[in-house]
């Protein structure tokens, strides 16, 4: 008998594997996570990654250099990259502070090949960037999104229209854009035919309707588009002749111009599932009412609808997975919505009017509506509300019900002397229990909303989630330690008005975020030149500081021109390229 049994040895290596089977595999995976990983595994593996990687994010565009971008991914087909950090879509950020596109738009005209697709999100692109990109890879853009960007004009998407003849998709949504012509849309029209997406939402951008009606006759594809302010009798054609349109927005009422009636004649394409008007009222609200019954996502948030609109106007969507609104809609409009729409995904509630004078009882959301959102919409992934009151319960109903969230945000205004129920702690625990999906999350309180205690159940209970913003949180730097024990995949962090947190403390929760990789932080006990943040010092990790100061108001008062003291500001990021030459001199690069 033998008694040698047979040993069992490990491969030390993942070579045996064809590279042409790995590229197979390769390309049936997309999650960047999964991607990253894959990469770690070996060389040759990290060489295949590169070479079939087609979409990449950069969540921050200091974060790399955009020669390191091109050495690792030489033959991407897709982009999207981000500057400024997202408080400047709330003016918190001065206009000059940075996030330029020159140098990554000088880069990608210089050797993407394969490049076809390109979405800049808050970034400065003036029209040589977009000439300089145009000219390299116009020909091959089937798809550009310019999002919350600046520095650009017309005389740029003249460019983009004239030569960009594959694009299928144009994306310009908040940007700010100085506007010498609308000629732009009719060399739009003119020179393409294949355009599916034309998005200019928000930006004060002025047309002509006869372009419209030209890009529809020569883009039979179009499904969606989103155009700033135009009246809906000046569009009456272009709905005849866009028959496939899907989405549209930016329509609007101007009843100064003649009868209520006249808006009758407005009849929008048949397969529209996707609308948001502007300035319309209860006189104009029966317009849309044909077609209610199909729409999935509805747009009220720029609308002059009362509670009482809102809720006869969602009794008849009974469809809708997305509902973007003001807080007008009301506790009682909350509970419409609950009632009435079974598949709803999405739900945004944006402050409104903040004169009391213009607010009245039913026009507040508070705990009420919120529990019935959680209780009647149990498929719901995504909740932003701006809310009155609040309580514990409201939170708690959250955890129960909407086990599917993977988004929440909530933000207590400061409108009410007084709130219900705070702190918070037991409703935040519950909701973080309850939601073990949940990827994002926004918590925007009122001083006393959250103890010490609560911070601490938010950093235990937040197992999943990678982007986190907290707004008078907590009671002292204690707190602050226990939220940063949890948070095991926290990526990035924005911390508002914490005013009773320290420089020392905040230096070292961060220091205990293994996975964090971007912070920004406004409003807590600062130095005058950042030395206690010297703590929060590691390889490859770039802190910006900028001090408190003073600031003239651009309103005058009878007493002269006001000032406003600035919050102290901190931001930190991992980075691969170093410091960045671009910053103001009011930023103060640190350490």
């Amino acid at each position: 008998m033998n008694n040698h049994e047979p040993k069992l040895r490990r491969s030390t290596s993942f070579s045996v594997v064809p590279d042409e089977a790995l590229c197979c595999v390769l390309d049936r995976i997309n999650d960047p996570r999964d991607r990253e990983a894959i990469s770690l595994v070996c060389r040759q593996w990290h060489r295949i990654d590169s070479a079939t990687r087609k979409h990449v994010t950069i969540a921050f565009c200091y974060s790399a250099a955009p020669a390191m971008l091109r050495s690792r991914f030489a033959r991407l087909e897709s982009l999207k990259l981000k500057g400024k950090p997202r408080a400047a879509m709330y003016n918190l950020i001065p206009e000059d502070w940075g996030g330029y596109a020159s140098p990554w738009i000088a880069e990608l005209a210089s050797g993407f090949d394969c490049l076809k697709e390109l979405h800049l999100r808050r970034m400065v692109v003036y029209d040589e960037d977009i000439r300089m990109l145009v000219g390299a890879r116009g020909h091959a853009l089937q798809s550009l999104k310019l999002d919350r960007c600046s520095g650009f004009s017309t005389y740029g998407l003249r460019i983009i229209a004239t030569n960009c003849r594959c694009l299928r998709t144009l994306y310009l949504e908040e940007s700010t854009i100085i506007d010498h012509s609308g000629e732009w849309l009719h060399d739009l029209a003119t020179n393409n035919n294949v355009l599916m997406h034309l998005n200019f939402y928000m930006t004060e951008l002025k047309i002509l309707a006869k372009d419209l009606e030209l890009l529809a006759c020569n883009c039979k594809s179009l499904i969606s588009l989103q155009l700033s302010e135009c009246d809906l009798i000046a569009l009456i054609k272009f709905f005849k002749l866009a028959s496939k349109l899907e989405e549209f927005g930016g329509g609007s009422f101007n009843v100064d111009q003649g009868e209520v009636g006249a808006y009758n004649k407005v009849v929008f394409p048949p397969r529209l599932l996707s609308l948001g008007l502007f300035f319309m009222g209860t006189n104009e609200v029966s317009v849309i009412y044909p077609f209610c019954a199909s729409l999935k996502k509805l747009d009220l948030q720029y609308t002059f609808l009362n509670t009482e609109d809102h809720c006869q106007l969602i009794q008849k969507c009974p469809n809708l997975e997305v509902l973007e609104v003001r807080n007008v809609i009301g506790d009682r409009g909350l509970e419409v919505v609950s009632n009435t729409c079974k598949r709803l995904r999405h739900l945004r509630v944006e402050r409104g009017d903040d004169d009391p004078g213009q607010q009245n009882e039913q026009g507040r959301v508070t705990q009420a509506g919120m529990m019935s959102i959680a209780v009647g919409c149990r498929e719901l992934e995504y909740i932003a509300i701006y809310a009155s009151d609040i309580s514990n319960a409201a939170l708690e109903a959250f955890g129960t019900f909407s086990s599917n969230l993977r988004d929440f945000r909530l933000v207590l205004l400061d409108s009410e002397e007084n709130i219900t129920d705070l702190p918070l702690d037991n409703g935040v625990r519950a909701l973080l229990r309850g939601c073990t999906k949940l990827g994002r999350f926004a918590f925007y309180l009122r001083p006393g909303g959250l103890s010490d205690v609560g911070l601490g159940y938010v950093g235990e209970y937040s197992g999943n989630i990678r982007y986190m913003l907290l707004g008078n949180v907590g009671e002292s730097n204690m707190g602050l330690m226990h939220f940063a024990v949890g948070c095991k995949k926290l990526v990035k962090l924005e911390l508002r008005s914490c005013c009773w947190f320290s420089e020392h403390a905040l230096a070292l929760a961060m220091l205990q975020l293994p996975s964090l990789r971007y912070a920004w932080v406004q409003g807590y006990k600062a130095s005058l030149n950042g030395e206690g943040l010297r703590e929060m010092r590691r390889r490859y990790w770039n802190i910006e500081f900028i001090p408190p100061g003073i600031e003239e108001c651009q309103e005058a008062s009878e007493e002269g021109r006001a000032t406003l003291v600035t919050q102290p500001q901190l931001l930190a990021y991992y980075s691969l390229a170093g410091q960045r030459m671009d910053h103001p001199e009011y930023v103060v690069p640190l350490f």
